[in-house]
């Protein structure tokens, strides 16, 4: 079943800045390999090509941070991932999200590239993205 991406982009818009239309989150949805871990408070967008994996997206409501929502929503991914025969998963996050990366690291995920002012900011800043990476051979954390 496909998410509803009315739903998501409500949740997408309260937690991260900048928000990904309703629009866009339905297109991808659409295309072959991308599924998306829900639950009430967030949900994690995921795109599979052969073995590997990459985290498009993880949005969790503010008011839900800090309580495990974005763990247990990667651990979903992860179990779905294995289903699906997944050998390594990547994402990119921000050099300075240091919660996001806390996560991540506590997944077992290491960094693994860089992307130099991959991330604009809406002062005209810009920030690095670390590429992180989680190779799926060993048991789940």
């Amino acid at each position: 079943m496909i998410p509803d991406p009315a739903r998501l982009a409500a949740i997408h818009a309260r937690a991260i800045t900048p928000a990904w239309s309703e629009a866009a989150l339905r297109d991808l949805l659409a295309q072959p390999g991308v599924w998306a871990e829900v639950e009430a408070d967030g949900f994690v967008l995921m795109r599979q090509a052969g073995d590997e994996a990459e985290v498009l997206t993880l949005a969790v409501l503010p008011e839900a941070r800090r309580r495990g929502r974005g763990l247990a929503l990667m651990q979903a991914a992860l179990t779905t991932c294995r289903i699906r025969g997944v050998n390594d998963m990547f994402l990119e996050v921000a050099a300075d999200n240091t919660a996001a990366q806390a996560l991540y690291q506590r997944l077992g995920m290491i960094e693994t590239g860089r992307r130099r002012g991959y991330y604009a900011r809406s002062d005209g800043s810009s920030v690095d993205a670390l590429i992180l990476t989680l190779n799926l051979g060993g048991a789940l954390p």
